[in-house]
């Protein structure tokens, strides 16, 4: 949930994931209703702040021992509702209310005889990042603060003493101080039903990042091992003039996707990694802070030059993301437009060498040198495509009846077909040579 930017987020679909319902007032995840669960159970709650409460209520659902996470709004001096926070958000902002704004928060119930109070924290401290202060990534304002709210002075206490531990993890992490606000509970208002169990509802909402992805010291003894830290990506080991970094996040399905519709069959001459650390590679800087996965990031002598957020099987969306960065834009006119370079000036008209011609940004293969042919026309032609290579599409632009040629893996205009080519398919695919990429066979 963005106030402003966020909901755009949504809608890409960024896991980018991270990961991250019946009347929230009357059940819980596990179907049993919440009041009959206090007297059935001894319980204990904490109400816990980490930003966007969709991911924190997921994630901290994940706990084993955790009965029920509930979506809601605290310590706030106005209404407890989601469009009156968010009015009060943009008010502050110019100054013409000094009341304090509710946190976006969880109220996390678990038993205490099948999990700690400070193994919930662990999972707390993880899965965001407690030093940003008033914001979590693209979220900004004082309601998406990080916090511990708590009811007794046994739970300050074990939520002080988390804090001061995950805090030298974090310095040596290269973090810095942590923003936590750590207070008593001074009130609680459940958030509206649809806010109850998002991600469960809406699957394509985004998938949070899960933290700074430092590991909190002794996590391995805890109850929930769902977050896993993993290293920092090394500057040094990557392609400094141009690499791709695919940020994703454990359990984002989107991720997973991304990888079997996009990665597993990676061609293009761009360098590319995944990894589950939020953090830029070492040395190499990010624009903002990530929100969602996945995210795929364009670096270029080590620093961001783009993003592509969220991901779901829109490959021509992310192609054209990716060709806008690679293509000239004469490319681009021809890739994206369908344009036509004039006759006799576009490239490899007299390339004859043994080789492949190739999409310009997946790389997938489109014709083979054998297959081209002395048309006359003063464009590259070929008798015949590799097999899968190419999409027809009816063309009716110009007053014309043509068939377009497009690439199957990329999308991107190619040029026309025709039936007036040789044998054997007396076909002639007249495509624009400033759009194909020509990789001479070995030894060529």
């Amino acid at each position: 949930m963005i106030a402003s930017g966020k909901m755009q987020g949504l809608l890409l679909a960024l896991c980018t994931s991270f990961l991250f319902s019946a009347c929230a007032e009357e059940k819980s995840p596990g179907g049993m209703a919440r009041k009959s669960m206090n007297s059935v159970n001894q319980v204990d709650t904490i109400i816990l702040g980490m930003g966007c409460f969709w991911g924190a209520e997921k994630r901290m659902s994940a706990i084993p021992g955790v009965l029920d996470v509930e979506s809601g709004y605290s310590n706030g001096d106005i209404e407890g509702s989601y469009e009156a926070i968010l009015a009060h958000e943009r008010e502050s902002g110019f100054e013409k209310s000094r009341k304090r704004n509710h946190a976006e928060v969880v109220k996390v119930t678990f038993d205490p005889a099948q999990t700690t109070l400070e193994a919930v924290l662990m999972q707390f401290w993880e899965s965001h990042d407690p030093t940003q202060g008033d914001r979590q990534g693209n979220d900004v304002g004082s309601n998406y603060r990080s916090a511990i709210y708590t009811h007794s002075e046994a739970q300050q206490s074990v939520a002080l003493k988390t804090r001061d531990t995950y805090q030298k993890a974090l310095t040596q992490g290269g973090f810095g101080k942590i923003t936590t606000e750590i207070a008593a509970l001074k009130n609680y208002h459940t958030a509206e039903d649809y806010h109850q169990d998002y991600l469960k509802k809406n699957p394509s909402g985004y998938c949070g990042l899960g933290g700074t992805g430092v590991k909190y010291p002794g996590a391995r003894q805890a109850p929930s091992a769902s977050l896993k830290s993993a290293p920092r990506l090394d500057g040094k080991a990557l392609a400094l003039a141009r690499q791709l970094v695919v940020f994703e996040a454990e359990d984002c399905a989107y991720c997973k996707q991304f990888k079997a519709e996009v990665l597993d069959h990676w061609a293009s001459g761009i360098a590319v990694t995944r990894t589950l650390n939020s953090q830029a590679p070492t040395g190499w800087t990010l624009e903002k802070a990530l929100f969602a996965t996945p995210t795929i990031v364009l670096f270029e002598q080590g620093k961001e030059v783009s993003r592509f957020t969220g991901y779901n099987g829109d490959k021509a969306r992310f192609w054209q993301w990716l060709g806008f960065r690679l293509l000239s834009p004469a490319q681009q006119k021809i890739a994206f437009a369908a344009g036509t370079e004039p006759a006799f000036t576009g490239s490899h008209l007299d390339e004859k060498r043994p080789g492949t011609f190739v999409d310009p940004i997946t790389g997938a293969p489109l014709f083979r040198s054998d297959s081209k042919f002395e048309s006359g026309t003063g464009w590259p032609s070929f008798f015949n495509p590799v097999k899968g290579a190419i999409t027809l599409h009816e063309d009716g632009n110009l007053g014309m009846k043509r068939v377009e040629v497009r690439s199957a893996s990329s999308g991107i205009h190619l040029g026309h077909v025709f039936d007036d080519g040789p044998a054997p398919t007396y076909k002639r695919y007249c495509i624009n040579g400033n759009v194909l990429k020509f990789v001479p066979d070995s030894g060529q």
